[in-house]
């Protein structure tokens, strides 16, 4: 049951980063969201605040922030259409009704002749034999079978907004995933400690050949066997290809400088010398922060490596994991602790937000790759070929998701 728990929170905290950085640079752009989910398939839970429906829904495998104008606009009016009218004290239409019109006595009826719901926000039509027009209110609300959605004037609209803003909030989602992995590991850092390569001593283990000796926590290194110590590097190597040698250790401990035997014990797996001491550790904001910035980078690094060795096959196919493969080693993790826990959700993270950034058809780098054309030739590409490249992805994306999980099963069943 924990290990099912870890899966849940590390997957839904993945998505809700990715997704919350699309939500707050596009209503920072004032595009409205009119969806914030968590999940995909049937609702499980919602509520509203503001402008935008949250949503958890039932399978944990994605999230979305659904944008007036991304799709095709779910408000429509039809000329010839009755259509009953709500106003403000202002005798702006707050609410206009296309079903239902008994529940609502108080709605002026009108059979429109045209709306025009994005520039000019006007409704004309006909009303008790006379034409009339009224004015729009640009947040106002279209009843339709019980299902109230906010109309989305064309400055609302993704596509109304400029490159720079929608190229911010696109690649906002995958941004969010390096924060996330920065802050998952500088807590990591402030909680457990951040080795610091210092040659002196940490945690020195019972009845270990340190012990023994005499050496004892916070203890400085200066040198062994005569040869100067500066970082604990220094002192691995030393240690690690002497087993069964005695060294001479020289230390400071406070104001004294005093030296020890210490012969390594040898590993019974690697046969490198061991003399049983922790590295020190530090447990600063800044330590931790530097750690946080850098274990980040490397992961970065390590990813784009193995996607680059993937797409020249240094790497096949049969080596990826998908949803299956994740999700076992992600239980293993939470076995192991919340340490390790935290440094593999943040390598997921990292991970995440790597691969949304790739330039394919379906994933926010491919968003971005058409926003680029379309800086380039000065104008948008066609939505609907647009449309059609970004299905073809998802569809192989889907194949691919397939095909790893075949991998998964065959690995671990």
């Amino acid at each position: 049951m924990t290990q099912v728990l870890a899966i849940i929170l590390v997957f839904g905290l993945l998505v809700f980063f990715h997704e919350l950085g699309h939500l707050l640079l596009a209503k920072r752009a004032g595009i409205l969201c009119r969806e914030f989910a968590i999940g995909m398939g049937p609702k499980i839970f919602s509520f509203i605040k503001g402008e935008t429906r949250y949503t958890l829904r039932l399978l944990p495998i994605g999230g979305f922030v659904r944008m007036a104008g991304e799709d095709p606009e779910q408000v429509v009016i039809e000329r010839g259409q009755d259509m009953g009218l709500e106003f403000d004290k202002e005798g702006r239409v707050v609410r206009i009704i296309s079903t239902d019109f008994a529940n609502h006595p108080q709605a002026h009826m009108l059979t429109v002749e045209n709306a025009d719901l994005e520039k000019e926000l006007v409704i004309r039509g006909i009303e008790d034999g006379e034409r009339v027009s009224y004015p729009v209110h640009p947040q106002a609300m279209f009843l339709h079978k019980h299902q109230e959605i906010q109309i989305a004037p064309l400055d609302r609209q993704f596509g109304s907004k400029t490159i720079g803003q929608r190229a911010a909030a696109i690649f906002a989602g995958p941004f969010f995933n390096f924060i996330l992995a920065f802050v998952l590991l500088t807590v990591m850092g402030l909680s457990y400690g951040v080795p610091v390569n210092k040659p002196v001593m940490g945690e020195v283990i019972a009845s270990s050949a340190a012990s023994q000796a005499g050496l004892k926590p916070g203890d400085e290194v200066l040198d062994i066997n005569g040869t100067p110590i500066t970082s604990w590097a220094d002192m691995v190597k030393i240690v690690s290809s002497s087993p069964g040698k005695e060294l001479t250790f020289t230390v400071r401990r406070g104001q004294e400088t005093i030296q020890k035997k210490v012969v390594p014990a040898s590993d019974p797996q690697s046969k490198t010398g061991k003399i049983g001491v922790y590295q020190p550790l530090s447990r600063s904001l800044t330590g931790a922060a530097s750690y946080g910035a850098k274990t980040t980078y490397d992961f970065s690094k390590l990813i784009y490596t193995s996607l680059l060795k993937l797409f020249t096959g240094a790497v096949p196919v049969k080596d990826l994991s998908g949803p299956v493969g994740i999700f076992n080693y992600t239980a293993k993790a939470a076995e192991n602790g919340m340490a390790i826990l935290l440094q593999w959700t943040a390598a997921l993270s990292v991970n995440l937000g790597i691969i949304n950034l790739l330039p394919l058809p379906a994933l926010d780098g491919g968003r971005l790759l058409f926003l680029l054309i379309e800086a380039v030739r000065g104008r948008p590409v066609d939505p609907n070929k647009e449309g059609m490249v970004h299905f073809l992805g998802f569809a192989f994306l889907m194949l691919l998701i397939l095909v790893v999980t075949w991998n998964d099963i065959q690995k671990f069943f």
